[in-house]
């Protein structure tokens, strides 16, 4: 199968992995659902990446004193690859230029569901905006709704007092972020169409980088 699961994980000196079992549990529902072996090895691959340091909590010569982006790769045969590099958080007040992409997604195509490696549609919406020009691309499926970001999912707040999220039957990543929302009860899944964003604050978001203000370039 020419296809791979991915997760992208930050690691924080103060607590470790953030939201660690969710992304193991995504990452071994996707991996059953598509047939991958291997997921089982995913937690020591994550922990045997880290420099000594932040992996044991003890001091060394090289200390771990700033945040982690962690991305995990489970390839078709069962091999795990992990890189991991410096994570730089945005600003506290920062906010994200949005643009609609012409390139919809599929409804009807449940890979979506699952963060894997065929990543055309989002490549193709980043290609048609100058990053100049937005810092996030969402996405709509054929019948107009809105799904998603290429890199975030969406979330509306609309002064409910529960953020809505578009459902997974619009054809979107079962992102973890977004999962966390909904299961804490903070969030909640409603049909979005682009003219349902001019009533609220969109945020953006993911598990790395967490929900991010944003507002239409």
């Amino acid at each position: 199968m020419d296809l791979s699961l991915i997760e992208t994980l930050r690691w924080e000196p103060s607590i470790g992995f953030v939201r660690l079992e969710r992304h193991l549990a995504r990452l071994a529902r996707s991996a059953a659902a598509l047939g991958l072996a291997g997921a089982e090895g995913a937690r020591d691959a994550l922990f045997a990446a880290l420099p000594s340091s932040a992996a044991t909590g003890t001091e060394s010569i090289e200390p771990m004193a700033q945040p982690l982006r962690i991305r995990l790769e489970l390839f078709a045969e069962g091999r795990i690859a992990v890189q991991t590099a410096p994570f730089t958080p945005l600003a506290a007040n920062a906010a994200w230029r949005l643009k609609f992409a012409a390139t919809r997604l599929s409804s009807t195509d449940t890979l979506l569901r699952h963060k894997t490696s065929r990543r055309a549609a989002y490549t193709a919406a980043r290609t048609e905006i100058p990053a100049t020009e937005a810092d996030e691309i969402l996405l709509l499926n054929e019948r107009g709704e809105v799904c998603e970001g290429t890199i975030t999912s969406l979330f509306l707040d609309d002064g409910s007092g529960f953020l809505k999220t578009p459902p997974l039957s619009s054809g979107l990543l079962a992102g973890v972020l977004r999962e966390e929302l909904l299961e804490t009860g903070k969030a909640t899944e409603q049909v979005l169409r682009p003219e349902d964003l001019a009533y609220g604050t969109i945020l953006m978001g993911n598990s790395l980088r967490g929900l991010i203000r944003s507002t239409f370039a």
